[in-house]
């Protein structure tokens, strides 16, 4: 799969063409981060997703005018939901990296309140991890994939 670094385009060439690749280009790397995501023990996989949904959402929102609308508008609203799916879960995921953190630091007195507080932010965790665990089915992927495949096929129709 080529990264972005990887990709040479020329200024001869339509602006559509360029516009396929980036949002193939950029719907690649989505996909390449979906293994493994719903494991709450590696946290920086959903970031990494989550990075690649913002930076294709990004490429579909600046070359919207290169594909057809109503095949572009199913392409964004699927990426749209992966993008709020990851960010509900990641939310939790920061705070209890800040939380576990801040456990040494604790008085007596606050311990009880603390662990309540982090099994809070962990259920909410799990929750979110349900939602995210229906956006990354194989099924719903493999849509996303396809929608975003015809998109990107044909450019400029």
């Amino acid at each position: 799969m080529a990264r972005a670094r990887d990709v040479t385009f020329d200024c001869d060439e339509p602006f559509a063409a360029v516009a396929a690749r980036v949002v193939a280009m950029r719907a690649e790397e989505v996909f390449e981060y979906s293994g493994g995501v719903l494991d709450t023990a590696e946290i920086e996989r959903v970031h990494d997703m989550r990075v690649a949904t913002r930076r294709l959402r990004a490429a579909l929102e600046v070359f919207a005018p290169c594909f057809p609308a109503k095949r572009h508008r199913k392409a964004l609203r699927g990426v749209k939901a992966l993008a709020d799916a990851l960010g509900e879960r990641r939310d939790p995921d920061v705070q209890l990296e800040l939380l576990e953190g801040l456990e040494g630091e604790l008085d007596e007195a606050d311990v009880e309140g603390f662990a309540k507080l982090i099994g809070r932010v962990r259920k909410e965790q799990t929750r979110a991890n349900r939602e995210l665990g229906r956006q990354v089915a194989e099924k719903r992927l493999a849509k996303l994939r396809r929608r975003l495949g015809r998109l990107v096929e044909g450019e400029g129709s």
